[in-house]
């Protein structure tokens, strides 16, 4: 039986085989430390999981829920976007919860892409942007982020390529994996070249509130809902990777074509999950002071781990990750299975993001203290 062709045009993800090869070397008694995955190692809110077990003990609770989430969930989002963002949504047409941004990313590719269009995808990037739009038959079409720009792209060398086909732009701000923050100026940016041109903009925003004090959603600019559609997550900011728990935010009008992906795909996300996320929506910001508390400290460490390494980097940055560029422009793929094999620390190369991620290392801040303090003795 033959595959469908456009398995032909992706491969596995790289985590997927580097996960099974680093589990294959613990099997062995090799003690990996894997600073390579930002999946968070800390646990949720303790609050958040009383809401969980509570809703799950309401047995009229465990049927299909709503496509597009319970009305107090909205509302939920509706608020926190409100008090954190300074958006103005309308819960009842304005939002969609998701099973995860990631699940997202799919949805709204479905729901504007036809085969031949084009997207515009930043490189280095969030590989899943490129992933899904070949899985549709659609063409990317990579623009250049570099450290001379702030990682930021350079909006006149996009208005010289013929731009006719591009359907959607992906950005993703605070960025994944450099940590460079947007700013009101970059948005209103790319908003004008989104309207220009007719391009849906969608902004990737699961990191801001990780050590960034000015957190930020597109929608804030003035007219952003025209062009713009905002992904975000609970994953990162409240440590609920495994919740697959996100939300979209936009027009109506881009809101109920997604929705009409989104119903033919699943069933409505689990009760217990979304009153679980409203109790996380309502904690304000305490929590996130004692959470960037904790990440200051591992980033600290890191960067001395980036140090020893010989690596350079940036400490304005948002996100829990640190790029690290490799001084003298070796492969990152090699250099990252070097000190796999040489010090049993897995760090992600940053070609797996694109070109430009070339001769560069992600390190993940998803690891404790003790482990942190571990691989500096490893490294000595």
């Amino acid at each position: 039986m033959q595959a469908a062709n456009r398995l032909n045009n992706i491969q596995e993800y790289y985590f997927s085989h580097k996960m099974r090869e680093i589990q294959s070397m613990l099997d062995s008694g090799k003690p990996v430390i894997n600073l390579g995955i930002g999946n968070p190692d800390l646990s949720p809110p303790t609050s958040v999981i009383e809401a969980l077990k509570n809703a799950s003990s309401d047995t009229s609770k465990h049927g299909y829920q709503p496509y597009k989430g319970l009305p107090e969930f909205r509302e939920a989002i509706t608020n926190f976007y409100a008090e954190q963002y300074n958006v103005s949504l309308n819960p009842d047409t304005d939002i969609l919860p998701l099973a995860g941004a990631k699940e997202g990313i799919m949805h709204i590719s479905m729901a504007y892409l036809n085969a031949g269009d084009a997207v515009l995808i930043p490189n280095p990037g969030y590989a899943s942007y490129t992933s899904v739009t070949k899985m549709l038959d659609a063409t990317p079409i990579y623009y250049d982020l570099v450290a001379k720009n702030n990682w930021q792209p350079n909006l006149d060398e996009l208005e010289n390529q013929d731009l006719s086909k591009v359907k959607i732009m992906w950005v993703n701000y605070p960025n994944m994996p450099t940590g460079s923050s947007g700013s009101v100026t970059l948005f209103e940016k790319l908003l004008t070249f989104a309207k220009k041109h007719d391009i849906l903009l969608v902004n990737d925003n699961p990191y801001s509130f990780i050590l960034n004090e000015n957190p930020m959603s597109i929608l804030s600019v003035a007219g952003a809902k025209e062009v713009a559609l905002e992904l975000n997550s609970l994953s990162k900011t409240f440590n609920m990777a495994g919740w697959r728990i996100g939300m979209l935010s936009g027009a109506k009008t881009h809101i109920d074509n997604v929705l009409k992906v989104k119903s033919n795909m699943d069933s409505g996300m689990f009760y217990g999950f979304q009153k679980a996320a409203i109790t996380a929506l309502q904690l304000g910001n305490g929590w996130f002071k004692n959470l960037n508390n904790t990440y200051t400290k591992r980033r600290r460490l890191v960067w001395k781990i980036a140090d020893k390494l010989g690596l350079i980097y940036e400490t304005n940055v948002s996100g829990f990750f640190v790029w690290a560029k490799l001084p003298t422009g070796e492969n990152s793929i090699e250099v990252s299975d070097e000190i796999l094999q040489k010090h049993h620390i897995f760090i992600t190369p940053g070609s797996i993001f694109g070109t430009n991620g070339e001769a560069y290392l992600r390190f993940s801040l998803c690891v404790n203290e003790e482990k942190l303090l571990n691989i500096l003795e490893r490294i000595e």
